[in-house]
C-alpha cells in the first residue's frame, strides 16, 4: 500500500485553521479591479470583507486554480515520497476547480483520485483533515473515502445573506428564478444542498425572521444526532460570538467559527452567515 498524500481547496477554509500542514493546499484567486490576489496569502477574509463593505459595486470576480498549476502540484507531491494522492474540491456544482483537478489527474502516471465534497468551507476542510488523519494511520484509501462519502451524506449547511445580488450575479444560485424581481426585497434561507448547489429553501422578508427559521429548522435536524457544528460569517465577527452564544443555550456545545474565505465570500456578499453540522459515525 503507497503512501496517500492530501490535498484541499483553499475555499475550505482550512488555511484559517489549525491543521496538519503537510495537506496541500491549491487556492482560487480573487481579482480586484483586474488586479489578482491568492486567495489567504494575499488577502484575509478581514481584509476583504473591510473592502466590500466600504464598496459594495467593487469590481471582483475569481479564477479558479488552473490545471497546469495541479499538474505541478500533483507532481511535486509524488516526487516527495507520496505514491498516491486523494484531492478534495468544493462542489463541482459551485466552481469548476473538481473538472480541473480531474483534467490534472488525467495527465500524470500516478494514481489520482478527485474527491468532490459537494460542499464547501468547514465540511470541506474536515474532510481533508480526517483524510490526514486516517493516512497517516495507514487506512487505505478505499476505507478513507468511504469516511468521506459518509461525511458527505451526513453534513448539512444553511446559508442566510444580506443581499441574492451576488450569488445571481456570479450564477451561484440554482433555483434563482422565483426572487427575480424583487431580489433586493428579500432576505431568503439557503442552503448547500445534497446535490452540491445552493438551493433556496424559504422566501422571507427579514434577516431577523431568516435567522430564526435557519435555528428552527437546523435544531429540528441535529435533534438526538451526535454532531460537529459550526457557524460561517464574514464581516459579522461580533454578531457570530452572540448567534453562537444563542445556539448553545439551545443545547448545542462547541459551536466552531469559521471565516467564509474571500473567493467564496465574493459570491455570497458582506453579512452572509451560516450554520452547519457534522454528524459522527456512533
Amino acid at each position: 500500500m503507497g503512501k496517500i498524500g492530501i490535498a484541499v481547496g483553499g475555499n475550505s477554509g482550512i488555511d484559517y485553521l489549525v491543521h496538519d500542514k503537510e495537506i496541500r493546499k491549491f487556492r482560487s484567486l480573487l481579482v480586484i479591479k483586474e488586479k489578482e490576489f491568492e486567495d489567504f496569502v494575499d488577502i484575509t477574509a478581514e481584509d476583504f470583507y473591510s473592502q466590500l463593505n466600504k464598496d459594495p459595486d467593487l469590481d471582483i470576480h475569481t479564477a479558479q486554480t488552473s490545471t497546469g498549476y495541479l499538474v505541478k502540484m500533483y507532481n511535486e507531491m509524488h516526487a516527495s515520497g507520496y505514491e498516491e494522492l486523494l484531492i478534495i474540491t468544493i462542489s463541482k456544482e459551485l466552481s469548476g476547480t473538481y473538472q480541473n483537478a480531474v483534467l490534472a489527474a488525467n495527465m500524470v502516471d500516478f494514481k489520482v483520485h478527485v474527491f468532490d465534497s459537494y460542499s464547501l468551507s468547514y465540511v470541506e476542510a474536515y474532510m481533508a483533515m480526517t483524510a490526514k488523519k486516517m493516512a497517516d494511520a495507514d487506512e487505505p484509501l478505499e476505507k478513507i473515502l468511504e469516511e468521506l462519502n459518509f461525511m458527505k451524506d451526513n453534513s448539512h449547511i444553511y446559508v442566510c445573506v444580506e443581499t441574492l445580488k451576488y450569488l445571481v450575479k456570479n450564477g451561484r444560485l440554482s433555483n434563482a428564478s422565483g426572487f427575480i424581481g424583487s431580489i433586493l426585497k428579500i432576505k431568503p434561507l439557503l442552503e448547500v444542498s445534497k446535490a452540491g448547489k445552493v438551493e433556496s429553501v424559504d422566501k422571507i422578508r427579514t434577516t431577523k425572521k431568516a435567522r430564526a427559521e435557519m435555528k428552527r429548522r437546523f435544531m429540528d435536524e441535529v435533534k438526538g444526532k451526535e454532531v460537529i457544528p459550526f457557524i460561517i460569517y464574514t464581516n459579522n465577527h461580533q454578531e457570530m460570538f452572540d448567534i453562537k452564544d444563542e445556539y448553545e443555550e439551545a443545547g448545542l456545545e462547541e459551536l466552531l467559527l469559521i471565516p467564509l474565505t474571500p473567493v467564496v465570500g465574493c459570491h455570497a456578499g458582506p453579512g452572509t452567515m451560516g450554520v452547519g453540522y457534522i454528524e459522527k459515525r456512533k
